[in-house]
């Protein structure tokens, strides 16, 4: 699925920096940014 600029995101759960939880009803009417990036030293 690809989004544009200024598209809703879908539902979404994942975890945070700490291992905690986030999902997309905890963000609603919040503004946020989601970043995405490999670990360190591994592929892809």
């Amino acid at each position: 699925m690809y989004l544009n600029i200024g598209d809703s995101a879908p539902d979404f759960e994942l975890l945070n920096y700490d291992s905690t939880l986030i999902n997309s009803s905890i963000l609603k009417g919040k503004k946020h940014i989601i970043w995405f990036f490999p670990k360190a030293n591994t592929p892809g």
